[in-house]
């Protein structure tokens, strides 16, 4: 199977007519069907790597400020306990524990219902572990290669570039926003997982490019997993309100 990261930007653009919903939708249609997918989101954060085993995950709108028609869309696609379990399986035993409860957060859903709009594809989350460093979480990443040959799409869902304060209404890009993102593709295209692991290499752009790391990590579990004969594609390049990069990348 594929792997992918999507720069999702602002969960608008999943209701939105927007050249980004337009590349997913159209990507969507040219995917093989998987036999489920696990999606890392910035947006699921835990102490301990956790694994949802939900048979029916929710929708979460775990979002303020938005319109209601935002509030009103449901992605129900189907949980996937055996693949949930399939994953801790790969893992030494108590490394990943299982969530019942959980949903789909906006970081999921709003992607995956212009990808899979029938919403018939089973969908599983995996957490990311707030007190892992950038190589840890790489390292544990790995293990999820094996996934792709199982018939699991893996879909990573953040942003290279994520700062919300200093977004511009007017769309105009800032040069450290361009500086970084040119970073990662160069560090992409090159295969240099260090370059990605060590992004203060990139100088002080990093800083106001990942303020924090939730957005950023869900790209290095996509780089993490990619086969030797994977061929590199970048499906959107732009930016989001001048400060969310939509890189979005494939690995197939």
């Amino acid at each position: 199977m594929p792997a992918l990261f999507i720069g999702h930007g602002n969960p608008m653009l999943a209701i939105t007519s927007n050249p980004y919903r337009e590349v997913w939708k159209a990507l969507g249609a040219s995917l093989p069907q998987p036999k489920a997918i696990l999606c890392i989101s910035a947006h699921w954060q835990t102490v301990g790597t956790q694994v949802c085993v939900s048979k029916h995950p929710k929708t979460l709108h775990d979002f303020g400020g938005f319109p209601a028609e935002l509030f009103e869309q449901q992605y129900a696609a189907p949980g996937t306990p055996e693949f949930a379990r399939l994953t801790q399986s790969l893992f030494p035993a108590g490394k990943i524990s299982a969530n019942a409860d959980r949903g789909l957060d906006h970081g999921a859903w709003c992607i995956l219902q212009s990808l899979f709009p029938k919403a018939d594809v089973p969908v599983f989350q995996l957490s990311l572990d707030l007190n892992l460093d950038f190589s840890t979480h790489f390292k544990l990443a790995r293990q999820l290669a094996q996934l792709r040959n199982r018939g699991v799409m893996v879909i990573g869902s953040g942003n290279i570039v994520h700062n919300l304060a200093q977004l511009n209404m007017q769309g105009k890009t800032a040069d450290w926003a361009r500086d970084f993102d040119q970073y990662v593709k160069s560090a992409l295209e090159n295969s240099d997982d260090e370059a990605l692991m060590h992004i203060e290499r990139a100088g002080p752009c990093a800083r106001l490019a990942v303020p924090s790391d939730e957005h950023y990590l869900p790209l290095l579990y996509i780089t993490a997993i990619r086969h030797n004969e994977d061929q590199l594609h970048f499906m959107t390049e732009s930016f989001d309100l001048g400060t969310l990069s939509m890189r979005s990348v494939l690995y197939s």
